[in-house]
């Protein structure tokens, strides 16, 4: 009878263990004088690499990086004064940016900041397979923040995110509400969503960005003179949007359902006359109803920018109705102006 042998143990390294056994993270042990340190890698094979470069260059005498002589700043630490900075400067995106943020501390956190280098952050975000190009490139971009941050305040030297490429992404999704789509949502609603309509109307005819509309409070809303006045928008500038007429009917609708709202209250409201933040609830309950497919709330800000180029408004004008911060944003809808082209190339005569 023959008895299967025990497989074998992998080979144990001097200086190379894996501290949480499976978890597939290697970190590496060596002294330096009298004093022990630590560093976390990442793969097996990439800690061996990392703990002979550290006991050669011991060997030569050579002086370690300054990270190593002495602990230095985590990231962890960087990505907090990171996200106070944001609270500060962009309080709109601060949701985003905390939600990210947990994923990066998640990876980096343990880890000083100044032994974070290029190449792993770029090999990181090449194996996040679930992401888009475009996620990679905001994880990238809130890295540089951290580290941007960290050299302002004189706690790092460098800024490694700055290096890793970024990744090219498509020219973005079009997606808007057709006639025929929007008779039914109209029908939906009418019937379970009456008091949403008013939604409906300013974003279908204003094309603002969701957070914009949903932040708006009284005080922007200027119906004597027919104009909304942004404070701050996305590109972090102030803008001015003239009222439609079904604009300005859908304000006095939302301002007689509410007569003693006050000038910095929200617009907004759910129906326990709360502020409304996000209507993807009933919104996506009643395209469901309406048999859309496919349809997001930012598409209806899609939607106010094609039919504006279906109408031969030109590109430059939709940029500034929108508030584009280029133009490369607004020539996605150029192909839709049924004869843009030909008036444009008539006019060599």
């Amino acid at each position: 009878m023959t008895t299967k042998k025990a497989r074998k143990e992998p080979a144990k390294v001097r200086g190379v263990y894996e501290r949480d056994k499976g978890s597939g993270i290697w970190w590496i042990c060596y002294k330096q004088g009298s004093v022990r340190k630590r560093e976390k890698v990442g793969t097996k094979g990439n800690a061996i690499k990392l703990y002979q470069k550290r006991k050669s260059e011991l060997l030569a005498g050579a002086k370690l990086p300054q990270n190593l002589r002495k602990r230095g700043i985590t990231f962890e630490a960087l990505a907090g004064e990171a996200v106070k900075w944001s609270a500060e400067n962009h309080p709109k995106d601060i949701r985003t940016v905390t939600s990210r943020m947990k994923v990066l501390v998640a990876e980096f956190g343990e880890r000083t900041a100044a032994s974070i280098e290029a190449h792993q952050i770029d090999q990181w975000l090449t194996e996040q397979t679930q992401w888009s190009p475009a996620t990679k490139n905001r994880y990238r971009s809130l890295l540089s923040l951290v580290f941007r941050q960290g050299m302002f305040s004189k706690k790092v030297t460098s800024n490694p995110a700055r290096m890793v490429p970024k990744r090219t992404e498509s020219s973005g999704r079009i997606r808007y509400l057709l006639d025929d789509e929007e008779k039914a949502l109209r029908k939906v609603m009418e019937k379970r969503y009456a008091a949403h309509i008013p939604a409906l109307d300013v974003a279908l005819y204003t094309g603002m960005r969701k957070t914009e509309q949903f932040s708006l409070t009284w005080d922007c809303v200027d119906l004597t003179n027919k104009k909304i006045h942004l404070h701050e928008t996305k590109n972090g500038s102030s803008r001015t949007i003239s009222i439609h007429p079904k604009v300005a009917e859908a304000f006095n609708t939302l301002a007689a359902a509410s007569p003693k709202h006050k000038k910095t209250d929200r617009v907004f409201k759910s129906s326990r006359g709360e502020p409304l933040n996000n209507p993807r609830k009933w919104f996506e309950t009643a395209i469901e109803d309406a048999k859309i497919d496919g349809l997001r709330w930012h598409d209806l800000r899609h939607t106010f920018c094609s039919r504006l180029a279906m109408k031969n408004v030109s590109l430059l004008s939709i940029a500034q109705l929108a508030g584009h911060k280029s133009l490369a944003m607004t020539k996605r809808y150029s192909h839709l102006s049924p004869s843009h082209n030909q008036s444009e190339i008539e006019k060599l005569d």
